[in-house]
Parts: C-alpha cells; structure tokens; sequence
C-alpha cells in the first residue's frame, strides 16, 4: 500500500443511511439530546464549568446571540 501510495480508511460512526436510520429510529421513540443553550457571552463561564466537572448535559450555543464583525 505504502509504495503504491494508496491509502485505507473507515469511519465507526457510519454513513448519511445510517445516520438517519438512527435519526428515524430516536423521532419514533421520543428520544432526544439533552442540551444547555447558552448565549455567546457565556462560553467562558461554560467552560470552567467544563473543567471543574459541573456540566450535566452537552452545551449548544445559541447562534443567534454571535456577533459578527461589520
């Protein structure tokens, strides 16, 4: 492989059909992710709360409150 240069390589999280199988299958049983949404201005104070281990759910950052620049 090394002298032909080809290459190898997988993925364990599986592709869009089984990505949406598993969306499909979480729409029918009611199952979700939990998630904090925290405006912009609150990533720092989320990510002490990364360090010192007092994050119960996955934090989401609400769009919305990004500033873009002019």
């Amino acid at each position: 492989m090394v002298r032909n240069q080809r290459a190898f390589a997988g993925s364990q999280i599986g592709g869009i059909r089984t990505t949406q199988q598993m969306l499909d299958f979480c729409a029918e049983h009611g199952t979700g992710a939990e998630v904090e949404v925290i405006p912009a201005e609150q990533i720092t104070e989320a990510y002490d709360r990364v360090l010192a281990s007092d994050v119960r759910y996955r934090f989401s950052i609400d769009a919305s409150t990004l500033v873009t620049a002019p």
